[in-house]
């Protein structure tokens, strides 16, 4: 029977390097995997023929014979200690590549004992801004699935047990030829759980699991942004027939704050300040997360000015930086009303700026002269 070249099975050129190899083969394994496709027969064998195109590509003296020799340079080699006689023998060869996924085999989703993983939840948690810049504590009420308390997870009803499967004798798999290959799947007898139940649990219905409203405090490191999630590892649902926990993903979303305007670490506060205060300067009182603050604004700042407290902003929620800045934006306030003696000393000061016209208002009325001049001119 002839073989298809590794090369294209999985889709790369013979200069590939090991990592674009590992990167094609991760995406045909996640494509093909029998847990996303199963009673897919012909999935499963690309999948088979990916891992052994990839157990030969990815090693470096195999890979060397197969290029000089072909297919005939590396049969009877083996496959990582002696070939690949089912799905589950891919899964022990290559286990990191389908780490984390939940794929059955890879140490995720199901035990040896037949037992499969616990589906994992998400939750949000809200938080105001000085509460996700300190870090704090939530008190989290999750509804999840617990192993019944009445059959201890077997689903069976107390006083009976379940039975091993006579189709697959307890494996949870059967193995079915396709002509020269051996495809293994789930039990259609048992759906992979390797036993029958014939006297269900009344209380969790067979099932082994029943909702439960469970309360658990979690730790809130500070300066969490919206967007980040949070793992906790081993708190989301219980695992079937003795399987592992689930994990518990939390989600954060941060509030938006009426004096302060977030960007990553840095926080943005715009003040506002008088005619006067940015023409001779002045002390004022900001707000910081860690309370009121006095700075000085020097003379002569214009609208938009800038300064920037270091130190003053967010925390790194991973604590490989330090904290993000509080840059403080000076915005010029116009009354709207005025007093009377107001009023008075601001057309005081008209007539001084008239008499004594500031260099950046005399270059402004410099431009606008010569701008009519210009149509003067186009009219002779």
């Amino acid at each position: 029977m002839s073989q298809r070249d590794y090369y294209e099975v999985l889709g790369v050129s013979r200069t590939a390097s090991t990592a674009e190899i590992k990167k094609a083969y991760r995406k045909l394994a996640l494509k093909y995997h029998p847990d996303r496709n199963q009673g897919d027969d012909e999935a499963v064998g690309k999948f088979k023929e990916a891992s052994e195109a990839f157990d030969v590509l990815s090693d470096d003296t195999k890979r060397s014979r197969y290029d000089q020799f072909g297919h005939a340079g590396v049969s009877g080699a083996g496959s990582r200690g002696g070939g690949f006689h089912d799905v589950n023998d891919i899964f022990s060869a290559f286990g990191d590549i389908f780490e984390g996924f939940g794929f059955g085999g890879g140490g995720q989703s199901r035990s040896r004992g037949g037992g499969r993983r616990g589906a994992s939840l998400e939750t949000t948690v809200v938080l105001d801004l000085p509460e996700a810049a300190a870090g704090c504590q939530r008190v989290l009420e999750i509804n999840r699935r617990e192993t019944c308390d009445t059959c201890s997870g077997s689903g069976a009803k107390p006083g009976s047990k379940p039975v091993v499967c006579s189709m697959c004798g307890g494996a949870g798999q059967v193995v079915q030829s396709q002509g020269f290959f051996r495809v293994q799947k789930a039990c259609p007898a048992c759906h992979g759980e390797g036993q029958s139940v014939s006297n269900p649990c009344q209380d969790c219905s067979g099932s082994g699991r029943r909702m439960k409203q469970t309360t658990l405090e979690i730790n809130i490191p500070a300066g969490v942004d919206n967007g980040m999630q949070m793992p906790i590892r081993g708190e989301g649902e219980a695992g079937i027939k003795g399987g592992p926990r689930g994990d518990l993903h939390v989600n954060f979303k941060v509030k938006d704050h009426p004096l302060f305007e977030r960007h990553g670490q840095d926080l943005l506060c715009r003040v506002p300040i008088s005619y006067s205060q940015a023409s001779l300067g002045g002390i004022i009182d900001i707000p910081t997360l860690a309370g009121r603050e006095s700075l000085t604004i020097k003379p002569g700042t214009q609208p938009a000015d800038m300064t920037r407290l270091r130190g003053k902003g967010m925390p790194d929620p991973n604590g490989r930086r330090g904290d993000g800045d509080l840059i403080v934006e000076y915005q010029i306030e116009v009354p709207r009303k005025v007093s009377g003696e107001q009023e008075r000393l601001l057309r005081e000061l008209a007539v001084l700026e008239e008499s004594n016209v500031l260099p950046e208002r005399k270059s402004f009325f410099d431009h606008v002269k010569d701008f009519f001049a210009g149509d003067e001119t186009s009219e002779d």
